[in-house]
């Protein structure tokens, strides 16, 4: 036999297509491999996810804390500006305003500018107790507010408070008061 003729002939699986066994080299995946890819995705999700919403629960309780600290910020510059007035009777008086006056001071954003909002998972509430805060009667010397998960251990866990100490408190059910712990 010499050279040229071992050329033209194959082994037995890979003969001509004449003699009709082709091996088809065309590879794609398994069920089996497919499974097992799917597997390892769910068991990677399923350790990422809760790391992922608790992170966002803290997200949210960090934010809360800073919405508060610009509020009582935003109360104390308006009580220092407008002394006749203290603290006002609605967060609107501190709500944008050009030129800054006692009805519109310009130190909130308009969200925040309200006496309940909705802002990053938590509902926020402020009320006067005491004086009007209206700049006609008794300056308000006395408010408190309080921000609540919209949803308890879904939007945040700890509810937070403060008052006219600026003090702000928490508590771990999500309903803050007076008695509550400092953060």
């Amino acid at each position: 036999m010499n050279q040229e003729e071992g050329v033209n002939q194959l082994p037995p699986p890979f003969s001509c297509p004449a003699e009709g066994a082709v091996r088809n080299n065309a590879r794609g995946f398994s069920l089996i491999e497919l499974l097992i890819v799917v597997a390892i995705i769910l068991i990677i999700a399923a350790i990422a996810i809760p790391n992922l919403l608790k992170s966002r629960m803290a997200a949210n309780e960090s934010a809360a804390v800073a919405n508060l600290k610009t509020m009582t910020t935003g109360l104390a510059t308006y009580n220092s500006l407008y002394a006749t007035c203290g603290y006002p009777d609605s967060l609107t008086r501190l709500g944008p305003g050009t030129p800054p006056t006692a009805a519109a001071a310009n130190l909130l954003d308009s969200v925040m500018a309200n006496d309940t909002f909705v802002k990053q998972g938590y509902t926020y509430t402020y009320v006067l107790l005491a004086g009007t805060g209206d700049c006609s009667g008794t300056p308000g010397f006395d408010y408190e507010m309080e921000a609540k998960p919209l949803v308890q251990n879904k939007t945040g866990i700890r509810g937070f408070f403060v008052d006219s100490s600026n003090l702000i408190r928490y508590d771990p059910d999500g309903d803050a008061d007076i008695s509550s712990p400092t953060v």
